[in-house]
C-alpha cells in the first residue's frame, strides 16, 4: 500500500498589501478527514473576516497558530496527509507527482458537510489500513456491482464571508440555496430568505463579562489597522481645520424634487459628493498626497466616504468618481454602503482613495476635527442638518442649517486654497444652481 503524502498548506495572499491575518476560529481538528476546498480556518485581516479553504483533501495532521495569533502570509496553516491515487506511478511509489494545488477563488467554496467529519484514531491512515498480522485464507467473494464513487462536494458560488457565517450559524446548507446573483452567486438576501423559510432559530448571544478592573480589549484586526493608520497620520501630517455654517434649505428642496421623479433616489451624501468633485476640479491641488519631499497630484479622484460596518468604521472608495454622473455616483455609493454594512467589500474597494467625505451628522453631532485618512491631503466633514434661526434675504427665518468642516494637509496648500474650496462647497450647498455652472 502506498504511503500518504503530507502536504503543507500555507496562508495565501488575501488582498492588496496584506502581510498577515489573525486566527479567529479553527474549523477543523487534528485527525479530521477533510475534503478538497473545505474551509479550515477563519481569519481576520485589516479589511475583512474570511474563511480560508484548503486545496488538499485528506487527514489533518497538524495545525499552526493559536486563536488570536497573527500568521504571516506564506506561513503554514495546516498539514494534510493526502492519499496518492490508486494505480499508475503513484501507486508504485516511483515518479509520483504531488497533487496539483487548486487556486483559491473568492476566499473559498462550499463548506463540507459537518456530518461527514471523522476523526482518525492513532495508527490509522487516511484509508484506515487493517492492522498487521496473519491474514486468514480469503473466501470467494460474491460478484457485486462496483460501489458508487462519492461525488465531490458541490461548489457553491459564495464570495461574502458574512454570508457563509450567517448560513453556518443557522445550520443552513449553502448547496441547497439558489443564488440570485450573477452566475448563480449566493447573496445575503438569498440566505436570509432560506432561513426565514425554514424558521431556524438563531444562536444565543451570551454577554461578555468584565473583571473587577474592567475589560481589556486588545487592538486586533481592523481596529489595530485603523489605530496604526490614524497614529501615523497624526504623527506625520501637519493638519489644519477650517469650518463654516451653511444654509442647506435649497439643497434639501432640490433633493426632494429630484426624488419625486422616476429613477434612482439621491441621498444627501451623494449630492455633497458631487459638490466636492466640482470643488476638486477648481482646486486640484487638494486631490494629492505627500511622498517624501514631493507632492503627488492625482489625475483622477478616487472618492472615499465614511460608512459604518459591523466591524467598525470603513471607508469605501468610488473609483474615478469624477467621471460618473450624479445618478450613477449615487448608485455606486449606495452599493458600497450596503457592502460595508454586510461586511462583504473586497480589499480593493476599501483602498486607494485620494479624498474623503465624512458625514458625521448621522451620529447627531454638529462638528468635528477628523484625522486625515493617510496619505490623503484633505477631508470634508458634514454635520447634521437641523432647523435653526437664520438671516435669509434680510429677515430672520427658520432654515435647514449644517456645519461644514474642512481638514487639510498644510504642506500641500495654504489657507487661501483650503478656504476657497470650503467656500465653494458652502455656496453650492446654499445655492445648488451654482453646481450647474461649475460642471
Amino acid at each position: 500500500m502506498a504511503m500518504p503524502v503530507v502536504r503543507e498548506f500555507t496562508l495565501p495572499d488575501l488582498g492588496e498589501g496584506l502581510t498577515g491575518a489573525e486566527v479567529v476560529r479553527w474549523m477543523v481538528e487534528v485527525g479530521e478527514v477533510i475534503a478538497v476546498d473545505q474551509p479550515v480556518v477563519e481569519v481576520e485581516t485589516a479589511k475583512a473576516v474570511v474563511e480560508v479553504p484548503c486545496p488538499y483533501g485528506g487527514v489533518v495532521t497538524a495545525r499552526f497558530g493559536e486563536i488570536g495569533q497573527e500568521v504571516p502570509v506564506g506561513a503554514p496553516l495546516v498539514t494534510v496527509a493526502v492519499s496518492p491515487p490508486v494505480g499508475g506511478a503513484a501507486a508504485a511509489g516511483d515518479g509520483a507527482e504531488p497533487p496539483v494545488e487548486r487556486p483559491l477563488v473568492g476566499y473559498g467554496v462550499a463548506e463540507a458537510r459537518r456530518a461527514g467529519r471523522r476523526r482518525v484514531r492513532p495508527g490509522e491512515g487516511p484509508a484506515a489500513a487493517p492492522s498487521p498480522g496473519p491474514a486468514p485464507a480469503p473466501e470467494p467473494a460474491p460478484v457485486t456491482a462496483p460501489a458508487p464513487v462519492a461525488a465531490a462536494p458541490a461548489v457553491v458560488a459564495v464570495i461574502s464571508p458574512l454570508v457563509r457565517r450567517i448560513a453556518r450559524e443557522h445550520g443552513l446548507d449553502l448547496a441547497a440555496v439558489a443564488g440570485s446573483g450573477p452566475d448563480g452567486l449566493v447573496t445575503r438576501r438569498d440566505v436570509e430568505r432560506a432561513i426565514a423559510a425554514t424558521a431556524a432559530p438563531g444562536p444565543a448571544v451570551v454577554p461578555r463579562g468584565t473583571g473587577p478592573e474592567g475589560e481589556l480589549v486588545p487592538l486586533r484586526g481592523l481596529r489595530r489597522a485603523v489605530a496604526e493608520k490614524l497614529t501615523r497620520s497624526h504623527r506625520e501630517i501637519p493638519a489644519a481645520t477650517c469650518w463654516v455654517d451653511a444654509d442647506a434649505t435649497e439643497l434639501m428642496a432640490l433633493r426632494a424634487q429630484s426624488n419625486r421623479a422616476p429613477g434612482p433616489k439621491l441621498s444627501v451624501l451623494a449630492l455633497l459628493a458631487r459638490i466636492c468633485l466640482a470643488g476638486l476640479e477648481r482646486f486640484p491641488e487638494l486631490n494629492a498626497s505627500v511622498e517624501g519631499e514631493a507632492v503627488r497630484r492625482h489625475p483622477s479622484v478616487h472618492l472615499g466616504f465614511a460608512a459604518q460596518g459591523p466591524r467598525g468604521l470603513l471607508v469605501p472608495v468610488v473609483r474615478d468618481a469624477g467621471r460618473l454622473g450624479t445618478e450613477r455616483l449615487a448608485e455606486e455609493m449606495a452599493r458600497l454602503t450596503e457592502g460595508a454594512r454586510a461586511g462583504s467589500l473586497a480589499p480593493a474597494e476599501l483602498t486607494g482613495g485620494t479624498f474623503t467625505l465624512n458625514n458625521y451628522g448621522v451620529f447627531g453631532v454638529d462638528g468635528s476635527t477628523p484625522i486625515l485618512n493617510h496619505p490623503e491631503a484633505a477631508m470634508l466633514g458634514v454635520g447634521r442638518i437641523v432647523p435653526k434661526p437664520w438671516v435669509h434675504e434680510g429677515e430672520l427665518a427658520v432654515r435647514q442649517v449644517t456645519q461644514l468642516s474642512f481638514t487639510f494637509d498644510h504642506r500641500v496648500c495654504d489657507g487661501g486654497t483650503a478656504g476657497g474650496f470650503l467656500r465653494f462647497v458652502a455656496d453650492c450647498v446654499e445655492r445648488p444652481g451654482m453646481l450647474l455652472r461649475a460642471l
